[in-house]
């Protein structure tokens, strides 16, 4: 698989070689962004705030800074953890205020390419996305004025910030600018499958079974055996920019997911489809955690769907018995589906020093 290797500033968007140009950051590097050219480059970085080898570092920072939450015990790691492909094993994630939050902890591979941010897709754009947990009474409850004096009182912060944006004054929009540079740079892209697809594994059997019915709709007609998979978390990136209800609840009633956002009634329990990158590590699943497994998963899908009247239409029309009311997998065709996500964990991703906690173990000099 060709790798591409994106020089930001000039490859990406002619607005962030003027910003670049600017006087105060001049000096600054632009960051390498590298991803497999099967990916694509349709992704924007706002103009003003351009990919810098500094911004990412002074991102990274703060991504592991407790500073920026009210007890100052929290950060965005607390919830995003690396070892588990940026997300948390709790059904819901706990913050400043020790309840939990009202959603699950989504991971944050691949944001990149992400249009319509969280499980309803209320933001566009990282920048937005970044004040949400940030000032959320829940999550780490502080406003972005409070976290940029906290910071301004540092010893460490006020000239790194200085060197990335070029003010004597740290300002919130600053710290969810740095922010969301660091987490363009979550790129995950080195599993199993994807050394498959190079020609660089091989698969067992279990395993290419496990692809082939995930790849494939059922044809019980013709005889073809499918778990319909791809229709949602289909391509190389393994999600879809689209929102379904997927037969959790017969109603939504506690949670109508994208049915906050837009008021219609047809988007009822509709919420953003996740990749399925690095899916074995980022239990329990769907947007509530409900499903501790990813057996559970399978078995709500095959089995155990509710049909509402919008119940996504790839879900209400699979099946591997000809006039079959449920998707029909067999226990072992199940097993098989398992093996395949399972080739889906980057180990190189969870492990990449790049992404790591950039504070030493210790407290850091303030």
């Amino acid at each position: 698989m060709k790798i591409l290797r994106v020089i930001v500033s000039l490859l990406v968007f002619l607005g962030g070689l003027a910003a670049l140009k600017a006087p105060h950051v001049a000096h600054l590097r632009p960051y390498s962004l590298v991803y497999p050219s099967s990916f694509g480059s349709r992704f924007t970085i706002p103009e003003n705030n351009p990919l810098t080898e500094e911004g990412v570092a002074l991102g990274r920072m703060l991504f592991y800074e407790p500073l920026l939450s009210k007890t100052n015990t929290v950060s965005c790691s607390s919830c995003h953890q690396q070892s588990l492909a940026f997300s948390d094993n709790r059904r819901l994630s706990i913050g400043v205020s020790g309840k939990p939050t009202r959603r699950n902890s989504m991971s944050l591979a691949n944001l990149l390419w992400v249009k319509n941010l969280f499980w309803d897709g209320r933001v566009s754009g990282l920048e937005a996305q970044a004040a949400f947990p940030l000032t959320h009474p829940h999550e780490m409850g502080q406003s972005l004025e409070i976290s940029a004096k906290k910071l301004s009182k540092t010893r460490l912060y006020p000239p790194l910030f200085k060197e990335v944006f070029g003010g004597a004054t740290i300002t919130g929009d600053q710290i969810t600018q740095a922010l969301s540079q660091f987490e363009r740079t979550l790129i995950s892209a080195n599993s199993p499958y994807d050394r498959y697809l190079e020609g660089k594994y091989q698969l067992s059997a279990t395993e290419k079974r496990g692809l082939e019915l995930f790849m494939r709709g059922p044809a019980p007609e013709r005889g073809v055996r499918g778990a319909n998979c791809a229709h949602c978390h289909g391509g190389v990136k393994l999600f879809q920019e689209v929102f379904h209800n997927n037969g959790l609840d017969s109603i939504a009633v506690q949670d109508k997911g994208r049915q906050e956002i837009t008021g219609e009634a047809s988007d009822n329990g509709r919420f953003r489809v996740p990749t399925l990158r690095n899916i074995a590590l980022t239990a329990p699943y769907m947007h509530d955690g409900r499903f501790a497994t990813l057996e559970e998963v399978l078995d709500h899908y095959n089995e155990r769907m509710f049909h509402p009247s919008n119940l996504s239409h790839e879900l209400r029309t699979a099946t591997n018995v000809e006039g079959g009311k449920t998707l029909g997998l067999t226990s072992a065709e199940k097993k098989d589906i398992i093996a395949f996500l399972h080739l889906l964990t980057d180990s190189t991703f969870i492990t990449n020093p790049a992404f790591a906690n950039p504070h030493p173990k210790n407290k850091p000099i303030r």
